[in-house]
């Protein structure tokens, strides 16, 4: 799995949605929907905000060990 499909699994065992997440992190929907169809890949920066407010370790976008 790729780190767009790690985060969209993260997300959904969350229960957590898209608008939800993006507001959470500070960007659009629009670019969290890219990220989790892995049409573009986040900057560090923005990984370690979805991590906060996903409640997981960045290292979780990469591994898949949730």
């Amino acid at each position: 799995m790729g780190v767009g499909a790690n985060i969209r699994r993260i997300r959904e065992r969350q229960g957590m949605q898209q608008t939800e997440l993006a507001q959470g992190a500070g960007i659009t929907r629009s670019f969290l929907c890219q990220v989790e169809r892995e049409t573009k890949n986040p900057s560090l920066q923005i990984a370690h905000e979805l991590a906060k407010v996903l409640r997981c370790r960045m290292e979780d976008f990469l591994d898949g060990n949730d």
